[in-house]
């Protein structure tokens, strides 16, 4: 696929299917933008012989040689047969700029079908169709029909809309911005998001993605793209649709569903991507990343020469959820010495209209020093007794001095501050003609610093016996369902499912007559609650086929008499069971835990405040599964209900740990059975002593998943158990195999400490003094999509240890992946590489990789050794490194 994308990209000729001299015609603009690209370009048109100075063919087969490129600009309808022309000529890239595709409807939603299978059939990769084209400034390649040619630069544009492509491409040349690549993917009929991804992450003149998307074809492979990267290269979406009706405005532009707009931040979060709101935020977020370091809190001090502005920051930054920091003493001290008396010296810092750049200098310059500052934001307003160029001159050297922490600018007015603003671009401060915007800014890389954390966050170990989830009992609970027809679960069988997977739940007995329920509650012992079972009845209160606190046995009488007459009454349609009669619990805290399907990224976990008036609070987070203990309390705190729950004005705190391990395994139950479509368990009632699933529904989908992939319904690839087993050594000790977890960070550490400095050096090709937790995240962090690592794992004196790893990286297309492999020096000898590498080996077969590539030092002989046992091809590499390769075909 990199060769492919640099066919794209890169590519020595270029056809032009629809190529015309008349200016109203995209052909026209294409052919024209062309004409200074350095390399071969054939117009085909047979109303042509000759256009802008080159022969002009009548078809594909006439062309002197095939061409890197194929850019189709006539009607859709000509386009599929185009498609199998160029692929009988050898072409393997093509861009369609045609409209009249699914976003027509029915008669192009069939044209673009025909146009995949006719691509597919032919060997032909695709970007478009509706789509504006793609620029390689470096290359003078402006394949769109907007007149603009960028300046080269670092960023990569993808956008979903080709008129707002074409208006920042406009923008980008007026202001010389400038980009690595840009492309526009259109209705994306093969290429999309997820390959530009894979390909500008690896490319070494980008250093930063930016996206405009509409919506997403491909969720999955979407997120495990975004994760490999976002850590090392930042991607920075606008997503529109974001409102019901910007929603139905996507429908029509581009003819696929957008999906429900909270979940898109959910997964944004997860894949380490930062969303903004507007254009300029996209700009804004671009230029910061480029200039400045990351923030590593959202604490920010303000230094102004002017109140007002400061106060405007001071709102913007508590409206957005950033802090403004708290001034040690020993700052306060510092300013008050060095600035006249009337200065305010707590942020914000208001040094006055006359403040002098020295006095910017030293406030600046104190800030960036103090503890509890994150960043600093200077506010500079057009004074005619100060010089704006002297002030960001003197800011500039504070912040190269202090670069660990950024510094932002606002330059308000204009010709007054031009020269200014000028000096702040030369020393790469990132500036805005109003602080908001600069505040905006900075919480936006507040937050993508949070989400990266969070990324390399290692959790507890999970406390959860995986062997104790009952799945056949779950199973057969759900088929039961199935063979009665049915989709909807009753109360007791969403129950009994949560109980199955060892969620607590409050035990119901099941009531079909008054006499059953007054035996079952003295069974229970008062006080009870009496709730109506009917499979047909989602939400029981909105029938008031709820009762709660009843102490006597006629009370239950009535009650059940009373539900039984008023549902009937309310809902003669529904199927009544009788009544589900349940001790009364203590319910300090009604929680809502719940999912649902997301038609773009799958099932979703809902976490929040319950009860009946929990529509109308709406405090709710969003996760997408598995989760793992830390993603749990993540979810958890993003509501305001956490404080509540954390312990509030003397009264207790909930045992949290149980809320998160609630949750995990919530996430397993969906992960498990891919036809839930939703299910809520309401409200989850927590004390200070535990808590207890009250209320439960589920559903299921009206027809059964046909998966291939048991986790198919899922976008992010969850702990792959297939892939564990027990094996023996030479001397007889079982070595339990499996992949490894983020959990297993510290016993990696440990691993690495117990390596010789020989095997770390031949490990990782030098000198290793030491590991910091940020690596052996990402080590044990890893995207099971896309990475395999296998750790052999041993127990001794009652713990476990790692004693080796072995690993494999693979690219975005499967094509091929890099192996490494670490063994523990006392465990030498005794076969333990051979079958780490056997075991790797099948795994990559398995995954669909064609080719597994290896580096190793010149000295390293006994991996020599293994290789050449192993099949592999074995050749001289560059400097002190050899090569390795071993085809999977």
């Amino acid at each position: 696929m990199q060769r492919i994308l640099d066919k794209f990209f890169y590519p020595k000729s270029i056809a032009v299917f629809g190529a015309s001299n008349d200016k109203n015609k995209v052909g026209f603009a294409i052919l024209r933008n062309l004409l200074s690209f350095e390399g071969d370009v054939f117009p085909i048109n047979p109303k042509y012989g000759e256009l802008e100075g080159l022969r002009c063919y009548k078809r594909a087969k006439d062309l002197p040689k095939t061409p890197d490129l194929a850019i189709i600009c006539t009607p859709a309808a000509t386009v599929p047969g185009l498609i199998e022309e160029i692929g009988k000529k050898g072409c393997e890239c093509a861009m369609i700029l045609s409209a009249g595709f699914k976003e027509t409807g029915e008669q192009g939603d069939k044209l673009f079908r025909e146009l995949r299978e006719k691509a597919a059939k032919n060997g032909v990769r695709l970007l478009g169709p509706n789509c504006l084209g793609l620029v390689t400034p470096s290359l003078k390649l402006n394949a769109t029909f907007a007149p603009a040619m960028p300046a080269p630069g670092r960023v990569a544009f993808l956008s979903q809309s080709g008129a707002l492509g074409s208006a920042i491409l406009d923008w980008a040349a007026e202001k010389k911005v400038g980009f690595s690549h840009f492309v526009s993917v259109g209705s994306v009929a093969d290429i999309g998001f997820e390959e530009l991804i894979d390909y500008f992450g690896a490319d070494s003149r980008t250093t930063c993605i930016l996206i405009y998307m509409e919506n997403l074809a491909n969720a999955r492979k979407f997120m495990s793209a975004a994760r490999a990267f976002a850590r090392s290269k930042p991607i920075v979406i606008l997503k529109a649709g974001s409102s019901r009706e910007g929603a139905r405005a996507a429908l029509s532009h581009t003819g696929s569903m957008a999906g429900n707009d909270a979940v898109y931040d959910a997964a944004f979060r997860r894949a380490g991507v930062i969303r903004v709101q507007t254009i300029q935020q996209l700009f804004d977020c671009a230029q910061a990343l480029a200039s400045v370091p990351l923030p590593a809190g959202n604490r920010l001090a303000i230094v102004t020469n002017a109140g007002g502005p400061g106060v405007l920051a001071t709102d913007a930054l508590s409206q957005r959820g950033g802090t403004l920091a708290n001034l040690t003493p020993e700052t306060t001290a510092t300013l008050k010495a060095a600035m006249p008396g009337p200065v305010n010296v707590q942020n914000p810092i208001d040094i006055l209209g006359d403040g002098s750049a020295e006095q910017f200098r030293i406030a600046v310059r104190a800030c960036l020093f103090d503890p509890n500052v994150d960043a600093v934001l200077a506010i500079l307003t057009g004074q005619s007794m100060i010089d704006s160029a002297e002030v960001a001159r003197a800011i500039a050297a504070e912040a190269k001095a202090v670069y660990s922490k950024p510094v932002y600018a606002s330059w308000m007015g204009q010709r007054s501050v031009a020269t200014g603003r000028a000096a702040l671009e030369a020393a790469k401060i990132p500036w805005y003609p109003f602080p908001e915007r600069a505040v905006v800014t900075f919480m936006h890389m507040a937050r993508y610093r949070e989400t990266l954390d969070l990324l390399y966050e290692t959790p507890p170990d999970l406390p959860i016996d995986l062997e104790g989830i009952h799945r056949d009992k779950a199973k057969k609970l759900i088929a039961k369902v199935r063979n009665e027809n049915r989709v909807n679960l009753s109360d007791h069988e969403s129950r009994e499912l949560l109980h199955c997977y060892g969620i607590p739940v409050n035990h119901s007995i099941s009531a079909a007559t008054e006499d059953e329920a007054v035996a079952a509650a003295q069974k229970l012992g008062y006080p009870v609650a009496v709730k109506i079972e009917s499979p047909d009845i989602w939400h029981k209160t909105d029938v008031h086929g709820v009762r709660l606190g009843i102490e006597t046995e006629e009370g239950v009488r009535q009650v059940f008499r009373f539900l039984m007459e008023n549902v009937r009454s309310k809902r003669p349609d529904a199927r009544l069971l009788g009544v589900g009669v349940e001790r009364m619990a203590d319910n300090k805290h009604e929680l809502l835990i719940g999912s649902m399907k997301d038609p773009v990224f799958g099932p979703v976990i809902v976490f929040g405040s319950g009860g009946t008036d929990t529509e109308i609070w709406q405090d709710r987070a969003i996760g997408l599964p598995p989760l793992n203990l830390a993603l749990a309390s993540h979810l958890v705190e993003g509501t305001k209900t956490a404080r509540l729950l954390h312990g509030y004005r003397g009264e207790p705190g909930v045992p949290l740990e149980l809320l998160h391990e609630v949750l995990v395994r919530f996430a397993y139950l969906l992960m498990d059975f891919p036809d839930l479509r939703e299910f809520d368990i309401n409200p989850f009632a927590m004390n200070a002593k535990g808590g207890v699933a009250l209320d439960a529904v589920a559903t299921l989908e009206n027809n059964p998943s046909r998966q291939r992939d048991p986790y198919e319904h899922l976008c992010i690839q969850p702990y792959p158990t297939q892939w564990v087993k027990t094996i023996k050594l030479k001397k007889g000790q079982e070595v339990l195999l499996r992949p490894i977890r983020p959990e297993d960070e510290p016993m990696e550490a440990e691993l690495v400490q117990r390596t010789s400095r020989e095997s770390l050096y031949f490990r990782f090709f030098g000198y290793v003094p030491g590991i910091d937790h940020r690596m052996l995240s990402r080590f044990t962090h890893i995207d099971y999509d896309r990475e395999m690592a296998i750790v052999a794992v041993v127990e001794i004196n009652g713990k476990e240890q790692i004693i080796g790893v072995v690993r494999i990286v693979g690219d975005g297309w499967r094509e091929t992946c890099e192996y490494a492999i670490l063994v523990d020096d006392k465990w030498h000898g005794q076969g333990l590489g051979g079958i780490l590498t056997d075991y790797i080996i099948d795994i990559a077969r398995a995954q669909g990789y064609q080719k597994i590539l290896a580096s190793f030092l010149k000295t390293n002989g006994s991996m020599r050794r293994l290789f050449e046992r192993k099949k592999f091809k074995v050749s001289g590499g560059e400097d002190e490194a050899d090569k390795a390769e071993l085809n999977l075909k």
